[in-house]
């Protein structure tokens, strides 16, 4: 089992790794979408910035770790990778959704300005969406390929005999 456990905490490494500086950027890069970047200082602008990249990482961990805990088993990721990931994603767009929707219409915390675009019926900004289903399926995508490759064996090493990775059953 400690093989499992290694290899699980190289894959949330990884993913994580990819995850947290790439929401900072998201966040710096959105900010125009908001009427914070026309109304605010630049400290209040990197602040709301830095900010909410922390609450990315926190429904990161948490929309991994419910996932996981649900869909997940001893074997992950070797066994439901494509599951765990899967509803981590739902999970973190579902999140997102009720905060948008909370933080602009009840507690009015933010509000979009009129160069964000706005889903139909919802009206949730385009870009918060697109953050919560790009970056986590690039995160899972780049820690799963992490995790292969150095499964595979290194071409011309004849010391060690070839490492044969199991295939993944996300069937069950």
């Amino acid at each position: 089992m400690k093989i499992f456990k290694r290899t699980a905490r190289s894959v949330v490494g990884r993913y994580f790794l990819l995850m947290v500086p790439a929401s900072v950027a998201w966040e710096f890069a959105q900010m125009p979408l908001y009427t914070l970047w026309e109304t605010g200082t630049r400290a209040e602008i990197g602040f709301a910035a830095l900010h909410c990249s922390v609450g990315d990482w926190l429904i990161t961990a948490g929309s991994l770790a419910l996932a996981a805990a649900l869909a997940g088993n001893r074997a992950w990721p070797q066994q439901h990778y494509a599951r765990v990931a899967a509803l981590a994603v739902a999970f973190g767009l579902a999140y997102t959704l009720f905060s948008e929707w909370l933080n602009i219409e009840i507690r009015q915390s933010w509000a979009y300005s009129d160069a964000m675009p706005r889903l139909p019926l919802l009206g949730t900004g385009l870009s918060p969406v697109l953050q919560w289903l790009i970056l986590p399926i690039a995160g899972f995508w780049w820690a799963r390929r992490g995790f292969w490759s150095h499964m595979r064996p290194v071409a011309g090493d004849t010391n060690e005999p070839p490492r044969h990775q199991p295939p993944i059953d996300d069937r069950s």
